[in-house]
């Protein structure tokens, strides 16, 4: 046997397998370079809004539009629709069908989550947003999905002057075992079903470098708030 063979089949010897410790630490290395998957909850009842507020435009856009592009940008995985593909798929996006359409929005969070589990990547984390918060921006969601892939926690979540966001948190993927039972007994608020969960809030001294404007967690939900953000969209305040 040559040098360089024995030096090879020394090292192959000298090998073991990694303990727990280290499996336990390349498993996290794993899972930490994978990032979320992005939803975009859309065809809501919108009845305060009288119309559909995924298809309205603001700067030349349509909402979801902007909001897909904005999901992108954070660095997810891939940006979804939860909504009928028969309105939304012209706007270049999976579009995956709510389970329970009218029930309010955490029917739509537990069918993004449900869809995450049979992802056969096994992404961990599901960024979720509504399409009416025109003023979010891509490096709030960067941090967002950054601090989810470091916490232990069930939902990261913002908590703002009008309290939890939950239509702009990360939600664990496991955690739709815990709140689809509780859909199933009737549980519609989103708060509830956050009340069963480890949360991890995210308070101003975490988002407010990211809202120079104050109008981070804005969201549209009257044709007057609609109009406010036509003008705050309008080129001369750009």
């Amino acid at each position: 046997m040559s040098r360089e063979e024995l030096s090879i089949a020394k090292g192959l010897n000298s090998r073991t397998s990694p303990n727990a410790e280290e499996r336990e630490r390349q498993n996290e290395e794993f899972w930490a370079s994978r990032p979320a998957i992005g939803y975009v909850l859309a065809g809501g009842a919108s009845s305060r809004f009288g119309k559909d507020k995924a298809l309205v435009e603001l700067g030349g856009k349509a909402v979801l539009e902007r909001t897909l592009e904005l999901l992108t940008e954070s660095g997810v995985h891939e940006a979804i629709v939860v909504g009928p593909r028969a309105k939304y798929a012209r706007f270049g996006a999976r579009c995956v069908k709510d389970r329970w359409p009218g029930e309010g929005p955490l029917g739509g969070i537990i069918t993004a989550l449900d869809k995450t589990v049979l992802n056969k990547f096994g992404y961990r984390w599901s960024l979720i947003l509504s399409c009416d918060m025109p003023f979010l921006t891509p490096e709030w969601l960067r941090f967002l999905i950054a601090r989810a892939l470091q916490s232990g926690a069930e939902v990261v979540i913002p908590k703002s002057a009008r309290g939890w966001e939950p239509l702009c948190a990360c939600w664990r993927v496991s955690a739709v075992e815990t709140i689809l039972p509780l859909f199933h007994a009737g549980t519609r608020k989103v708060t509830e079903a956050l009340n069963a969960l480890h949360v991890e809030v995210l308070d101003e001294k975490d988002w407010k470098r990211f809202d120079s404007s104050g109008r981070l967690f804005w969201n549209m939900n009257t044709m007057e708030d609609y109009e406010e953000a036509r003008r705050l969209f309008a080129p001369e305040n750009s």
